[in-house]
């Protein structure tokens, strides 16, 4: 990848604050928050809008300062190295990646790829840190997940037109 530049760096910046201020905002109406980790979240809309706005590097990117940035404020529950790495890293980074994916009008097959690899990450996560069945972790896991990925697959597409003449891609 080549230099980034001031305005990527800007916009970079500016998907992470706002995944960060969603989560938060999220938290503070808490629609369905499960007891250990895991909510229904909005905030994963910014994370997949960057990746079509910036494209995947810069995508994958977000994903990295969005997890820094939540570390840093904690507000994010966490288990043990491989929960962090399984739960947060890999799972937020592979939302950077939606943009790879061809989107059917207004069915965007990296919304639902990037959050069917998170569901992977945590429940992998789930079987490792708490020695749980696959099924269990799976089930526990996409309890929240589902209905995320579901919220994502309506708000992505009718964000990104709208947003599209400002965004140029």
């Amino acid at each position: 990848m080549k230099k980034l530049s001031t305005r990527d760096i800007v916009y970079i910046a500016m998907y992470a604050a706002l995944f960060v201020a969603l989560d938060r905002l999220t938290d503070m109406v808490s629609l369905f928050k499960m007891p250990q980790g895991g909510k229904l979240n909005f905030a994963t809309v910014a994370l997949l809008l960057s990746s079509y706005h910036l494209g995947w590097k810069k995508g994958a990117i977000v994903g990295v300062v969005a997890c820094v940035l939540m570390f840093a404020t904690g507000s994010i529950t966490y288990y043990g190295i491989l929960s962090l790495l399984l739960d947060y890293v890999l799972g937020y980074i592979g939302y950077g990646f939606a943009d790879l994916f061809p989107n059917f009008g207004v069915f965007y097959t990296g919304v639902l790829i990037t959050s069917l690899f998170r569901l992977g990450c945590s429940t992998l996560a789930g079987c490792i840190v708490w020695e749980s069945e696959l099924m269990a972790s799976l089930s526990y896991n996409a309890s929240y997940m589902i209905p995320t990925m579901l919220v994502d697959l309506i708000l992505v597409p009718l964000l990104h037109k709208a947003l599209k003449p400002v965004m140029g891609k």
